[in-house]
C-alpha cells in the first residue's frame, strides 16, 4: 500500500484498530532515537489551552499500556507510567503506509507499527 496522508479522524479511526495489541513507538528527535514497546490497551486525546508556554504541547496524543525501553546496558526498562505522550500540533502530519503509522511535528517524527 502507498503512504497516505490522513486526518487526524482518519488516524484516530485506524490506530483504534490496533487495540489490545503490541506496538513499537519510535522517536525521531534533533540528533535523538527513543524506542518503546507497549501493550496498547486504549488511545486518548487531550487539549491543553492554558499553557504558559510552547514547551507544554496544545494537543498530545495518549497511548495508554504497559510498556518498556531500551536502557544504554542493552536491557529493558518498564515506562515510568502507563503511558506514552505524543505531544501534536495543528498542522501535524500524519500518514499511514499499511503497516506503520508517521506522525511529523516540529519537534519530531513519531512512527508507531506493530511489533512480532
Amino acid at each position: 500500500m502507498d503512504q497516505q496522508f490522513l486526518s487526524i479522524e482518519q488516524f484516530n479511526d485506524l490506530l483504534q484498530q490496533w487495540n489490545g495489541k503490541n506496538i513499537k513507538v519510535t522517536k525521531h528527535e534533533l540528533d535523538d532515537i527513543d524506542e518503546t514497546v507497549l501493550s496498547l490497551e486504549n488511545i486518548s486525546y487531550e487539549s491543553n489551552t492554558r499553557r504558559i508556554d510552547d514547551y507544554v504541547p496544545m494537543h498530545s496524543l495518549h497511548l495508554h499500556g504497559d510498556g518498556n525501553i531500551p536502557t544504554t546496558t542493552n536491557s529493558m526498562t518498564d515506562l515510568p507510567s502507563s503511558m506514552y505522550e505524543i505531544p501534536l500540533q495543528d498542522d501535524s502530519l500524519y500518514e499511514f503506509d499499511g503497516e506503520k503509522f508517521l506522525i511529523s511535528t516540529d519537534r519530531g517524527v513519531y512512527k508507531i507499527e506493530l511489533t512480532h
